[in-house]
Order: structure tokens, then sequence, then C-alpha cells
């Protein structure tokens, strides 16, 4: 299968940060870069074990280690939708020992759900590259007998508040997601915020909440135990992964079209020949016909850019998904 590669457009006014984050003296690249790597590779994932950030994680993780020679291990600090792994790898010494495994929930929708941040989403990180692009499932639990979108929106407006989704916390992309199909279909169901996946489609297997929105590449393990059914994917098109489950879109939800990506970064002063030197390295891991396995059993789409790219990519998703923080309403003090 041909590598992906993402093909980026942004607003100008946010470009400015590509400048920001690759301003490192020559000097000081030329001596980081001849050494590097010197010792092991942290990786911070700001989710909890199990999650799409999590998995991701591992895999990059366990390639990096063999490719660099250098031990690498995954330090996971979840909390506040990856803003405290985000924090915490933002302070971090930047040598390019030091790592974080980061997407759309942490830099992109998070400086516009919270008021206050210990990290600059568009300062504070040197983007490495993009690692996967994560379409999302609409999964009810099989005991609520719903079989399709049209039949889940007939038994909400029929029963207005009695049914309810788990997300993965307030703001999180599968409660902005969910926002999105309640605005749009006129359901009122009740939302039950959780601090990760695991915990939530606990309660959703359990029979504790009806539904959720949450990547592919979490939930299919469950819908192929047949635990979960899943009524839609997010996507435009159906998923390569789950090509018998129709889009929202087939399903008369209109313009529908949105999932989450996941990439690596380093802090902002990281010496720019070592982004470069980690940007070939993931690249080439995603590459590999194992790994790129690894990931698409999993419902996870690898992807590629240079750095250069990444950084346009993110501007463009802080401006897309602040939006739609706003236009949900959702806040948290």
């Amino acid at each position: 299968m041909k590598l992906s590669t993402i093909t980026f457009s942004t607003s100008t006014k946010l470009l400015g940060v590509v400048a920001a984050l690759m301003l490192v003296p020559g000097a000081v690249q030329a001596q980081g870069a001849a050494d590097y790597p010197s010792k092991s590779i942290s990786i911070i994932a700001g989710y909890p074990p199990g999650t799409a950030t999590d998995i991701v994680a591992r895999i990059v993780c366990e390639r990096l280690a063999v490719r660099l020679g250098k031990p690498c291990v995954i330090d996971n600090k979840p909390g506040q939708s990856g803003g405290i792994g985000a924090a915490i790898a933002a302070q971090a010494a930047p040598d390019g020992h030091n790592l974080l495994v980061s997407g759309t929930a942490t830099l992109a929708i998070n400086p516009s759900l919270y008021p206050k941040l210990a990290y600059d989403a568009r300062r504070d990180f040197a983007p490495i590259g993009p690692a996967t692009w994560l379409p999302y499932a609409l999964v009810v639990n099989p005991r609520t007998g719903i079989n399709n979108v049209q039949e889940l929106i007939a038994r909400a407006r029929a029963n207005p508040g009695k049914l309810s989704y788990a997300s993965i916390g307030n703001g999180s992309t599968s409660h902005l997601l969910m926002s999105m199909l309640l605005q749009q279909t006129g359901m009122n169901i009740v939302h039950i915020p959780y601090k990760g996946s695991a915990q939530s489609q606990t309660d959703l297997i359990a029979g504790q909440v009806d539904l959720t929105f949450d990547s592919l590449l979490t939930v299919m393990p469950h819908v192929k135990s047949g635990r979960l059914k899943a009524l839609a994917t997010s996507g435009k098109a159906r998923s390569p992964f789950a090509p018998d489950v129709p889009t929202l879109q087939e399903q008369g939800v209109t313009a529908f079209d949105a999932g989450a990506w996941i990439g690596l970064f380093a802090p902002a002063a990281t010496p720019r020949a070592i982004v470069e030197r980690l940007n070939r390295e993931l690249n080439l891991i995603l590459a590999e016909p194992d790994t790129r396995k690894r990931l698409f059993d999993q419902g996870s789409e690898p992807l590629s850019s240079t750095a250069e790219e990444f950084t346009t990519f993110i501007a463009s998703e802080y401006t897309r998904w602040g939006q739609r923080v706003r236009d949900s309403g959702a806040k948290i003090e």
C-alpha cells in the first residue's frame, strides 16, 4: 500500500507558528544532532493505557527503539484531555530524548475549551510528523435493540432524555462529535463524561450508558466480538476498516465528516536537525508493512508528511476545532 501523505492548507495568520517553533541556532543544532540519541527516549502519552493515543505511542516507541538503538519508554500522564501530559512535555529538556504523542483534543480543542492551560499549543511544541488518522464510529450496546441511525433518532425523539451517551470528557473529540450529531438531528440524549475510552467502553458494554462516539481503533475489538454494535462511521466515505458500516451521511445526517489525528512532537526548542531526523525515522516506521498492518488492523490509517506540512495542518486544525468548541458551548472551568 502506498504511504499516505497529508496535503494541508491553512490561514496565513497562523503560519507564524512555523518560524516560532523551528528557529534554533545552527551551532546548537549541529552539536545536538551529532550525538543523538545519547540515552533512552521517553514518549509522554497524555491518556491512559489502552486508548488510541497510547496504542499508537507504543507502536511508534517500539520501532523507534529498534531504529535508533536506544531504549524507548512510554510515560502515561492522563488528564485534561491530554493537557497534563502536554504541559509536562512542554517543559522537558529540548534534546530529542523527550517526546510527546498527542493529537486533536490536546492541540486543537483544549485551547478553546479551557480558560487556562499550562502549555501553549501554538508555541510550546515542534511538530515532528503525523502518525495516524482516526475515523470515529457511533456505537451502541446491542441490548438497546437499536440497529441504525434512523432507529436511534426515532427512539431518542420519542423518549427525550432517556438515552445516555458516554464521552471521554467534556469537550473531547467524542463529545464534540456527538454534540454535532445532536444539533443536526434534534435528539435529546444525556451526556455522561468519563476520563478515558477504557472506562467509558467498560460502562457501555455493561449497559450503564447506551452509546458513544469513539475511534474505530479502540471500539473495533468490541464490535468484532459482538459486545458493541456499530451504527455509523463519521467520515465522508465508508472506512476500509469497517466497510459494512454505513456513514452518517448515508443515513441522512448530511455534511457530517470528521475524525481525529495523532502525531509526534518535541519541545519547541529541540534542534531542527533532530526534528528532521525524527521525522525521517517516523515516516520510515510508518512505511513498514508490519507497522502499517498493526495500525490498519485496529482501525487507524497511517499518515506521513514533512514537519513543515504537519505544522501548517495543526494551525488549520486549531482554527477549525476552536470554532466547533464555541458552537457546542462546551467549557471547562
